[in-house]
């Protein structure tokens, strides 16, 4: 098992953590402000930092699985 690529999946499941709890609290804000100037910001923002969260997730579940299993031969 490689424990650097081990960490390294954990530091990413870590920051996806964050960001799902992050992006879904923005755009739940900018929904409720509709009518203020920096709702599409607002909106854009936490748009954005779910969609990193999914990308950050399957990344970080790739890390890990990689690090218990080793890597495959070529890749």
């Amino acid at each position: 098992m490689d424990k650097q690529l081990l960490a390294q999946g954990v530091r990413k499941m870590a920051i996806t953590l964050v960001l799902m709890f992050t992006g879904p609290t923005f755009v739940f804000q900018a929904f409720k402000n509709e009518g203020h100037p920096w709702y599409y910001f607002v909106l854009s923002i936490g748009l954005l930092m779910c969609i990193f969260a999914i990308i950050q997730g399957f990344l970080g579940i790739k890390k890990i699985v990689d690090a218990i299993l080793g890597k495959k031969q070529g890749t």
